[in-house]
């Protein structure tokens, strides 16, 4: 996981994200990752990809896995040792979802922020 965050924050600096834009995409794609690393049982062969996309000023995460099953947040009680990541995008993100892939093998979670580039002077 430490290097999917790490390739984010070096595209971000790129972009010339602000800091907390920055901040929350690395901790929402870090949970989003995550989920598909523990609950996306694939086939050998398969693999988890990530993709992020800067279009104007939404920034646009999504990770496909092939585990056909759509996420959805849990209520996670206090003596829960895992179970708050998606609700946590939900919170997080300005806006997220999930879709079966196109080609019938699998789902995208996705989730998007605001990021408005700071002015320049």
């Amino acid at each position: 996981m430490g290097r999917v965050r790490t390739l984010l924050r070096e595209q971000a600096t790129s972009w010339k994200l602000p800091d907390e834009v920055t901040d929350t995409a690395v901790l929402l794609l870090g949970e989003l990752m995550t989920n598909a690393y523990r609950h996306a049982k694939v086939p050998a062969g398969r693999e988890i990809w990530a993709r992020c996309i800067l279009a104007e000023d939404r920034l646009r995460i999504s990770v496909t896995d092939a585990n056909d099953t759509l996420p959805t947040p849990r209520d996670a009680s206090p003596d829960d040792e895992s179970g708050r990541g998606l609700t946590l995008v939900a919170t997080l993100a300005d806006k997220w979802g999930t879709e079966p892939r196109p080609c019938g093998i699998g789902k995208t979670v996705w989730f998007e922020l605001q990021a408005a580039r700071p002015a320049v002077r």
